[in-house]
């Protein structure tokens, strides 16, 4: 029989990035002749990828920009934060040791993100917590990426994972449709990266802080989907 398995989302969800995000986005926009955003609000649209926080970022100047130059600027904001990895980035507290509660339990642990891959395993491995995962799986090793289900699964596939003792946790309305497009318990976060509380998207749970997620709750929430079990 395979594990149960825990899925993390990254950004907002495993790791607060948004400092280093933005970073990156003001760098493109500071080379673009742009005006650096300031406004910590501006975090809300980090959940949603770097292209769409430039297009915010110059929706807020007042111009849309042409294709080639947000080709450009996703290539400056690309380059500069993968050089400067980890940067502020921080893992949210409690979270390693709510997954070695998990691993503790039998559990494998295993990464599903829109971040492009070597993005993600690049900031895991900086951090040093790349070895906690049987696998982290980015926007490219599938075919499909979030909100579709295939890349959970195929994420819990590629850990050697049981899917029907899977347990997602994410920040995001696109993490919450995923695990339910998958028949997958969802717990969520709120205080990741979206313009609107995480309870509207209807997760399985919602927590404020880590040492709310715990084997007890995954148990629930799986024997709540399993009510035969």
């Amino acid at each position: 029989m395979k594990p149960p398995i825990i899925v993390f989302d990254l950004d907002g969800t495993l790791i607060d990035t948004a400092p280093d995000l933005l970073d990156a986005m003001n760098h493109a926009l500071t080379l673009a002749g742009l005006d650096p955003v300031v406004d910590d609000g501006f975090r809300q649209h980090v959940g949603k990828g770097a292209r769409y926080m430039l297009e915010q970022a110059h929706a807020s100047a007042g111009h849309t920009p042409a294709p080639e130059e947000l080709d450009v600027m996703m290539a400056n904001f690309l380059d500069h934060y993968g050089a400067n990895m980890p940067g502020r980035s921080r893992p949210y507290e409690g979270v390693l040791d709510t997954i070695e509660a998990f691993r503790s339990e039998g559990y494998l642990a295993a990464v599903c993100t829109n971040k492009i891959e070597v993005n993600a395993l690049r900031l895991l491995k900086s951090l040093g917590i790349d070895t906690l995962f049987a696998a982290i799986c980015g926007q490219d090793t599938f075919p499909v990426r979030k909100p579709d289900p295939a890349h959970l699964t195929g994420t819990i596939d590629m850990a050697g994972g049981d899917v029907g003792r899977a347990i997602m946790v994410g920040d995001s309305e696109t993490d919450i449709r995923t695990a339910q497009n998958a028949g997958i318990p969802v717990v969520a976060v709120d205080f990741g990266y979206t313009d609107q509380h995480v309870s509207t998207f209807g997760p399985d749970t919602v927590i404020s802080h880590y040492r709310a997620l715990h084997p007890a709750l995954a148990r629930e929430l799986l024997d709540r989907g399993n009510p035969s079990s």
